[in-house]
């Protein structure tokens, strides 16, 4: 059984981690501790390079706090050109993994308020009243009319993360 560890306690992000690996490894093959590190970016990172240095770094704090763990996981979420998106970071001893998930155009309204300086999460959940909407459905289930949900984007990017650890054409 893996031992991986989630560089977040946020449930979304949890449940997308847990998905990914239970299809790529198979039902019941990993245990998932979640602890809750740095990522040494703004609460709202902006841009590409400062949203994946996010993620980088939390998968750092998390093998630093959990050492005997077998994987490190770190979904850290960010606004890049006028959307909403994710890097994934995935690493074991040996290898690492990384994905860019699918992104959410978002509307002006809420734009205007994180460009500043508000956090998205607490943005929708003002204009929701959904309290804590970055750890349920997030803005990508208010968005999408829940076709799509925070976890579900998420979990696309971990299984393509897990790509280079189950597939040796990456070794």
């Amino acid at each position: 059984m893996h031992h991986v560890v989630s560089a977040t306690t946020n449930p979304a992000k949890i449940q997308a981690i847990l998905r990914a690996f239970e299809e790529i490894f198979g039902e019941g093959s990993c245990h998932i501790d979640a602890v809750s590190v740095e990522s040494g970016v703004p609460e709202q990172p902006f841009g590409s390079e400062e949203t994946r240095a996010g993620a980088r770094n939390r998968v750092a704090n998390a093998k630093a706090a959990c050492p005997e763990a077998d994987f490190w996981v770190a979904i850290e979420a960010g606004i890049d050109e006028g959307a909403t998106f994710s890097w994934v970071v995935i690493e074991n001893r040996e290898l690492s993994g990384e994905a860019r998930s699918a992104t959410l155009p978002l509307p002006a309204i809420i734009l205007e308020k994180v460009r500043a300086g508000e956090a998205l999460g607490p943005v929708m959940s003002q204009y929701t009243g959904i309290d804590e909407i970055g750890r349920k459905e997030g803005a990508i289930g208010v968005f999408t009319a829940g076709a799509l949900t925070r976890s579900s984007v998420y979990h696309q990017a971990v299984i393509l993360a897990l790509s280079p650890f189950h597939n040796a054409i990456y070794r």
